[in-house]
């Protein structure tokens, strides 16, 4: 049975100083269901001055001797685990808030939704908590009678501007290294989807985190300007797409040079090669595209299927796409949802008709799915050529797009030519050929077999303009810390 949610009682207010407040202005901006194009509430819109507070409210917590910075590695342990607990204890609700928000399903029967996404976020909390008593740094021996080491800082009060295709779960892994590491953090969640976040601001609250050390602010792009280009703001964390990735460089390198880490947008190639299982090929293609809609920074969209096997490919991968069930979260046995929002709907609908005009060859779909709400219809497009605007670009929908090639070199060399770089695949029955061919791709992740597999241990991250750093696995924690190096002349004997 689903929960149900009461939008009326919903907190829609700002988290600044573990308290809810209204914005300095005054304004609210509405969030809309995406299933059915009704409003659910309306939600305080953070603005420049909101900023200031919560920077405010994040700095004073940050400083030498406040009670967050008076606690020990296990004592943040302690509080993350009490979080993740909370969490649990309230996973049906958000489950449901999260799709009703965000459009996704819930996930049942072994199917991707919202319920994938709260295991994920508890199960990344306990392993970000995990780390919290385990920041090391080491001795170093140097020449002389010299005594050196390095030990590591947290850098700072955080910024942490984060998606709407996957609201909770890039919170945690935002949170989950700003808090182990001992730093502060304001989080700026998408104007699209701002009530999980929000409801896991009481959950701070209740877990005992002291005032300012996490701050929530709901709003446009504007107030992440404003959070990106803040001088007490020591490190910008943003998920994101390319274009705004380069705009966070920029307002931090115009500010204060704070450091910078960018997850952002992809065009994940994946390469099916001539020894392929049949049912393997299409079963990672199938995850790697249509997973939460095609709204996935690493979606499998450029599918590269050796000439040898392409028909019988595609045949057996339109069959398969047939079977996708489409409806809203509330439904039975649902795999896809809506888009997240008008915006996200006609800008999906026109890269279809510009796949079209261009000439490739509509299989599947094409077209809205219902009269209600913001759903499409899986795509599926063959004879798609390497210029195609379908081809370059970021379509962030179900839109599959297939290629043929004949041989490994041509394919690798295909799929490494665009500006991305965050993950790719390939999908082969010879495992020394499938490690080769995946050494040689330029992307962060390269998946064998599978696509959209992660683990909170394993790194992520992008090469080229798909960002730099890394989520996830003890290299995320990296990401917020500073090194410091103390040395000491020693007297009496060397030993």
């Amino acid at each position: 049975m689903t929960t149900t949610v009461d939008t009326s009682k919903l907190e829609t207010r700002l988290f600044i100083n573990n308290e809810f407040v209204n914005s300095v202005a005054g304004k609210t901006f509405e969030t809309v269901n995406p299933a059915t194009e009704e409003v659910v509430c309306s939600v305080q819109e953070a603005g420049p001055e909101d900023v200031d507070k919560a920077v405010a409210a994040a700095k004073a917590a940050f400083e030498v001797g406040s009670p967050w910075r008076n606690l020990n590695g296990s004592d943040r342990r302690d509080l993350m685990l009490k979080l993740a607990n909370l969490v649990e204890r309230d996973r049906a609700f958000l489950e449901v808030l999260e799709a009703m928000d965000n459009g996704k399903p819930i996930g049942t029967d072994g199917r991707y939704g919202t319920s994938v996404d709260l295991h994920l976020v508890i199960q990344y909390l306990r392993y970000a908590a995990g780390h919290a008593d385990k920041v090391l740094g080491s001795q170093i021996p140097v020449d002389g009678h010299i005594f050196a080491y390095t030990r590591k800082e947290p850098v700072g009060v955080c910024g942490a501007i984060i998606p709407w295709n996957f609201p909770l779960l890039m919170f945690a892994w935002k949170v989950g290294p700003i808090l182990a590491t001992g730093c502060t953090v304001v989080f700026k969640t998408s104007e699209k989807t701002p009530l999980s976040a929000l409801h896991i601001g009481k959950l701070i609250k209740e877990a005992g985190f002291p005032p300012g050390v996490v701050n929530i602010l709901s709003g446009y792009g504007s107030a992440g300007e404003a959070l990106a280009r803040h001088m007490d703001v020591d490190k910008i964390a943003f998920t994101g797409s390319t274009a705004v990735g380069h705009k966070i460089e920029q307002y931090a390198t115009e500010s204060n040079m704070k450091k910078v880490t960018l997850e952002l947008g992809g065009k994940s190639p994946m390469i099916i090669l001539d020894d392929a299982n049949l049912e393997t090929a299409v079963n990672t293609a199938r995850a790697g595209l249509f997973l939460n809609q095609g709204q996935v920074c690493t979606a499998s969209s450029r599918i590269f299927v050796h000439e040898s096997i392409h028909d019988k490919f595609v045949a057996a991968m339109v069959q398969n796409a047939q079977g996708i069930n489409v409806g809203g979260y509330d439904e039975k046995d649902i795999d896809q949802g809506p888009q997240v929002d008008k915006i996200q709907f006609l800008k999906v609908l026109g890269y279809i008709e510009k796949g079209i005009e261009e000439g490739a060859t509509l299989r599947l779909g094409g077209h809205r799915h219902g009269n209600k709400g913001y759903f499409i219809e899986p795509t599926i497009f063959t004879d798609v050529k390497d210029d195609m605007v379908i081809a370059k670009e970021e379509i962030f929908g179900p839109v599959m797009s297939i290629f043929k090639f004949k041989t490994d070199e041509e394919a690798i060399t295909r799929a490494n030519a665009t500006k991305y770089g965050l993950a790719a695949s390939v999908v082969s029955e010879n495992g020394a050929r499938a490690i080769s061919t995946a050494h040689q791709l330029r992307a962060g992740t390269v998946w064998i077999n599978t696509h959209n597999s992660f683990d909170a241990a394993v790194p992520f991250g992008g090469y080229k303009e798909s960002g730099h750093g890394r989520e996830l696995g003890f290299e995320a924690m990296e990401n917020y810390l500073e090194t410091k190096t103390v040395m000491l002349p020693l007297t009496g004997p060397k030993v």
